[in-house]
Order: structure tokens, then C-alpha cells, then sequence
């Protein structure tokens, strides 16, 4: 009887999926490895890969998607097709194809793993760097008073357009990365390279998915939507440059973000960026609450603020990039909610997408310690 023998190259790509079915494993039962690799190891491996795929203009991420879609779209039909009709080299097209689609899974899971699921199982932020402790309602109300004051001082100062909407036309990064530095100061784990934040090329299919920004795990860039508002940038590069640090879960890169705009950096437009995102937050959570005793403040909110805030895309965005609309938005939108949700929950928060709110609990902490 033949001996059934798997060859080298397979067992290698076997082997490491086991290995990283084992780290996550282990991340999950014990969070002081996760914290461990988060501040030691991955840093080691953020940094030359960032600075190499920092060297290319595009992002790298964006065209990996796209060749994943096609391996999937176009790689399916053909190799049907080819073992239909290539009857002299079936095995051959059977042996790639496994080989490719193997590859392509472990580098996916190992990838994910190491840049991805092992941070999600770090200790709390507000463990590592703030006093948790459970808030009033009038807090909160305190709290939104103070980014009403703070939003409508800034929108007075900031660039505005011949719309007398909020402006921002420099260059993202460098300001960024100084603040994410100075951050730094306070949060260790932030201190070191940042490469460039890059643009994504189908930003429009980032605008269906309600998507401002975006880490690649398998690239490790941080990436943006360059459609939308401009308001949104400032907060939303920082949001994915937290992500670069090991601060996957989405609470704490939303503080890590107001944070580093508002408190280390001189730059209005930052500080109004990253205080206009918080008072959303906030602001929809009172609502959410039901904290009547705060509703009054919603009155003392500016006209220039009121332009300016939950502006996701600029007017008539949807009518004039119509053409640009291959699968209805509403679909795109809620795969997209549902992937990110189910990725989130996958990764042992339950809260799901839901956490992105829970910034709000950072803040209290922040602003009401213990």
C-alpha cells in the first residue's frame, strides 16, 4: 500500500496554523502574555514593516484586498475550468491551487494573530493607565457642558470654507505623528516610528461602509477615507495610529485619539477635530441615557459647531459619485456593520461595534478620576 505523505512545503503552512491557533489560545487565558507581546514583541514587528510599507506611495493593504477578491472571484471559476478541460494536468492545477488558497489562509490567520487578535486580549486601558470607577449622571453633564465650551470656542478659531464649514488642507501626518509622540510621554506603549497614514484609493466604497479609517493587520498601515469631511481627519489618523501600538480595541484608540488632538498637540484644527468627536459621543449617550438634566445644554451648542458636527461626507456626496455605486450602499453597509460586529464579538467583547461608544466611560475616568 502506498504511504499517504504530505509534502514539506504544506506541512510548513500546517504547522503555523497550528501555532497561531495556540497563541490565541494562550493570549486568551492568559492576559498578562497578551500585555507581554503587546508592549515587547510587537513593537519589534510593527516598526520595520511599517517603515517598509511606509516607502510606497499606495496602500499596500488596499492592493492586498483587492488580489484576495480576485483570488476568490476569478481564481474559483478558472481552476473549475481548468480541471474540467485540462484533463493532462489536473493534479498539477489541483496542487497549486491547494497550495495558493493554503498560503493565503495562513498568511491571513498568522498575520491577524500577531498584529491583530493576541492585543484584544490585553487588559483594559483604564486598568493600565486610568482609575475606573463608576459615574453619576450629573458628571456626564458636567462632561458635556465641557466639550460644548471647548467645541464652541474652537469653531470660532478654526479655517472655514465659503460655506462657513470647517477647512482643513494641510498635511495630516506630520502633526499627527508629533502628537501621537507626545502622548507617548504619558502612555509608554505609544512612544516610537509612526509611518505615513495613507489614503485609501476606493475611498467610496469606505463611504458605503461607513468607514472614516482603517488598520491593515497584514500591512500594518494606518489608512483613511480621503471623501470624507475634513473634520474627521485629524481624530481619525490618530484612531489608527493607537491601532500600530497594540490599542486594538476601538474604545480606547477613540481615547487615545482625543487625547493626543486635544491635550498634545497646538494645532487648532486637531484639538477641534478631537473635541467635536468626543461631544458626539457624549452627546449620544445623554440621549441614549435618557439624562433629561443635560438636554437644556444641546441649546447652548454654536451655529458653527452645529455645521460642522456628525458630518460624515460633504453635501451631495452620494448624488454626485452615483455612478461610482457597483453594489447598492445599503448592502455594503450592513455587511460591513455586521463584520466589524462580528469580528469584535469574536475577539471576546461582547459589546460588538457598540464599543465604540464606550470612549465615553474612558473619558469620565479621564475627567473624573476616582
Amino acid at each position: 500500500m502506498k504511504k499517504f505523505r504530505i509534502s514539506k512545503k504544506y506541512s510548513v503552512l500546517i504547522i503555523l496554523c497550528l501555532i497561531m491557533v495556540l497563541v490565541n489560545i494562550l493570549a486568551r487565558l492568559c492576559s498578562p502574555f497578551a500585555d507581554f507581546y503587546a508592549e515587547k514583541i510587537f513593537p519589534y514587528i510593527t516598526v520595520p514593516f511599517a517603515f517598509i510599507s511606509g516607502l510606497l506611495p499606495f496602500s499596500v493593504g488596499e492592493i492586498l484586498i483587492i488580489l484576495g477578491i480576485l483570488l476568490v472571484t476569478a481564481g474559483i471559476p478558472i481552476t473549475a475550468i481548468l480541471l474540467v478541460f485540462g484533463k493532462s494536468f489536473r493534479r498539477k492545477t489541483a496542487s497549486v491551487t491547494c497550495f495558493v488558497y493554503l498560503f493565503a489562509f495562513t498568511f491571513v490567520l498568522t498575520t491577524e494573530t500577531l498584529n491583530c487578535f493576541i492585543m484584544y486580549q490585553c487588559r483594559p486601558f483604564s486598568e493600565k493607565y486610568l482609575e475606573h470607577s463608576n459615574h453619576t449622571e450629573s458628571q456626564i453633564t458636567e462632561l458635556y457642558s465641557v466639550l460644548i465650551e471647548k467645541a464652541n470656542d474652537l469653531a470660532e478659531k478654526v479655517p472655514r470654507d465659503n460655506m462657513n464649514c470647517f477647512e482643513f488642507t494641510e498635511d495630516v501626518n506630520p502633526e499627527a505623528r508629533r502628537a501621537m509622540k507626545k502622548a507617548g510621554e504619558t502612555f509608554p506603549q505609544l512612544k516610537g516610528y509612526y509611518p505615513k497614514a495613507k489614503p485609501i484609493r476606493f475611498s467610496y466604497f469606505m463611504s458605503q461602509s461607513h468607514l472614516t479609517g482603517i488598520y491593515f493587520p497584514f500591512s500594518l498601515e494606518a489608512n483613511y477615507n480621503d471623501d470624507m469631511c475634513r473634520t474627521n481627519l485629524p481624530e481619525t489618523v490618530c484612531h489608527e495610529f493607537s491601532h500600530l501600538k497594540g490599542f486594538i480595541q476601538e474604545d480606547e484608540a477613540n481615547f487615545i485619539s482625543f487625547y493626543a488632538t486635544t491635550r498634545c498637540s497646538d494645532n487648532l484644527s486637531f484639538q477641534y477635530s478631537g473635541y467635536l468627536s468626543a461631544l458626539e459621543y457624549v452627546h449620544n449617550e445623554i440621549y441614549r441615557q435618557n439624562i433629561s438634566e443635560a438636554f437644556y445644554l444641546t441649546d447652548s451648542i454654536s451655529d458653527n459647531v452645529r455645521r460642522d458636527w456628525f458630518r460624515f461626507m460633504p453635501d451631495n456626496y452620494w448624488e454626485e459619485n452615483k455612478e461610482k455605486e457597483v453594489i447598492p450602499t445599503e448592502t455594503v453597509s450592513t455587511v460591513s456593520t455586521n463584520a466589524i460586529d462580528t469580528n469584535i464579538k469574536a475577539n471576546g467583547r461582547k459589546d460588538g461595534i457598540k464599543s465604540y461608544s464606550l470612549m465615553v466611560e474612558l473619558l469620565l475616568d479621564f475627567y473624573y478620576p476616582e
